[in-house]
């Protein structure tokens, strides 16, 4: 059922809950005075239940031409913050198109995409290339100003992978200081090309059947969160996520690898690149999971075993 701007916006609770502990209660409690602040000023009418992630909360909406989109509100930190950065400058290719942007308080209104038709329901291989695919078309963009740089970043990793060697198992060490060294190494030369760095099966839409914007192609990236970089770096979310798939072969390390060639085959990649930033990676993943505190993961530890 539609409803117009002066009708308040529901926060669901599980976005609540998951903002909170990221960005603390403020940013929540003022979210549906947000919301109605953005309806007014872009004269849009709600037309569908909100939908959230981990910390953005999206709206279905009509624009005043009757047009269809979709208004997207989250907190600005250092990974949203060049998310309208990078869709203006992707402009649709390959990625969701930015209709309007609010420096002040972050708020985008995007083009609607179809929802219920997601890469993740995909067949693996196919939805392989399709990753691979959308890597080559978004990194064909140079990098722009504002949008983070993966050489501090990496360096970052870098410095608090080895700050973490004490708490590590002893024999997990060695594993740790060599994914810090290819950080030190690859923070030297870290690329300059546009790149998504969330680009898993789930953050990959379909068009509206009849949407202006379904020439395109079949398929379109959305939630960024932009670096400027090699587009080596974008597969760790491609080989990690659907992981229950890689264990149903009963060999999953030889699953991973088969993703791992698919992935930098289609979209062109330097093979020794890329697998020395996917371990960096997989620094990066351990260093923010507090199961990764003392020793690598089952799930790493197999991701590094299948890059050789």
């Amino acid at each position: 059922m539609e409803h117009g701007p002066t009708d308040p916006i529901v926060v669901p609770p599980a976005l609540v809950e998951t903002v909170t502990s990221f960005f603390g209660p403020a940013w929540a409690q003022g979210l549906p005075a947000l919301a109605a602040q953005r309806l007014d000023r872009w004269g849009l009418t709600v037309t569908g239940e909100p939908m959230h992630g981990a910390v953005a909360l999206v709206i279905p909406v009509r624009r005043g031409d009757g047009s269809r989109a979709v208004l997207k509100l989250q907190p600005q930190d250092a990974e949203t913050e060049g998310e309208p950065l990078a869709l203006r400058a992707w402009d649709g290719d390959g990625s969701v198109r930015l209709l309007a942007h609010d420096r002040g308080t972050g708020a985008m209104l995007l083009e609607r995409l179809d929802a219920g038709r997601r890469l993740d329901a995909e067949p693996i291989e196919s939805a392989l290339e399709v990753i691979a695919t959308l890597i080559a078309r978004l990194s064909s963009h140079p990098g722009v100003a504002k949008v983070r740089r993966s050489g501090p970043l990496a360096r970052d990793i870098a410095v608090r992978g080895r700050a973490r060697l004490p708490e590590v198992e002893e024999s997990w060490r060695p594993v740790i200081e060599r994914w810090a060294s290819l950080a030190d190494e690859l923070a030297d030369e870290p690329g300059d090309r546009l790149l998504h760095w969330d680009l898993h099966y789930e953050n990959v839409l379909a068009p509206l059947e009849d949407s202006p914007g379904a020439e395109r192609g079949p398929w379109s990236a959305i939630d960024p969160k932009p670096l400027v970089g090699d587009p080596g770096s974008e597969l760790l979310p491609a080989l990690r996520n659907r992981w229950a798939e890689a264990e149903e072969t009963g060999d999953p390390v030889r699953a991973i690898r088969r993703r791992f060639d698919l992935l930098t085959e289609v979209a062109g990649l330097d093979r020794d690149r890329a697998r020395a930033w996917t371990r960096v990676r997989l620094l990066q993943d351990c260093l923010w999971l507090e199961a990764a505190r003392c020793r690598v993961p089952r799930t790493h530890a197999l991701i590094d075993q299948a890059l050789g």
